[in-house]
């Protein structure tokens, strides 16, 4: 099975084909797949965590929640040491969250989409993640230690059910040193 690896420069390899399958979320207690892929690796991931209830999710992320009004929000600085290598803001559906039981900071082993599968929303077997580059903000030059001028990968993860319903928008802002690979159907 693909797994995710660090090189010895640091760079962190995102292997979306399989980080976001039970095993690897879990592994040796891991908090989630961010946790594991540190971990296995000798690394000491450290994440900071805020969750709160905004009163409406962004434009185009209500429309993929398909929710009008207020969301649950967790908001993530993720850290390799001491250097921040990601930012992460997931929006969940209010019952969703309160089902899950995932309004506090720690969500326990597997993180959020492990409580969202025991709560009865499993994200089954397929997630959505569009890719774009673009300029850094200044909060994120700042918050990564980017130069002005520097550009940021975004990872929009749309998670759904087997029956189609949305639980999950996250958007991942990644700083230098990331590598993503992912694996498509030739068929």
């Amino acid at each position: 099975m693909a797994s995710n690896s660090i090189a010895s420069n640091g760079t962190i390899l995102r292997d979306a084909r399989t980080r976001y399958t039970t095993g690897q979320r879990e592994e040796g207690g891991a908090h989630g797949a961010f946790d594991a892929e540190l971990r296995r690796h000798g690394r000491t991931p450290l994440t900071e965590v805020s969750v709160s209830r905004a009163a409406a999710a962004p434009a185009d992320v209500a429309e993929f929640l398909g929710v009008e009004g207020e969301v649950v929000v967790r908001s993530r600085e993720m850290f390799d040491g001491d250097r921040v290598v990601q930012l992460a803001t997931t929006y969940i559906p209010v019952d969703v969250a309160e089902a899950a039981g995932i309004e506090q900071v720690d969500t326990g082993v597997g993180g959020i989409i492990s409580r969202m599968k025991e709560a009865g929303f499993d994200q089954g077997d397929t997630a959505t993640e569009d890719i774009e580059l673009r300029r850094a903000t200044p909060d994120e030059v700042s918050r990564l230690g980017l130069a002005e001028g520097d550009s940021v990968l975004t990872i929009n993860h749309i998670g759904r059910t087997s029956e189609g319903r949305v639980v999950e928008v996250t958007q991942h802002v990644l700083g230098t040193g990331w590598k993503l690979r992912f694996a498509v159907p030739l068929a």
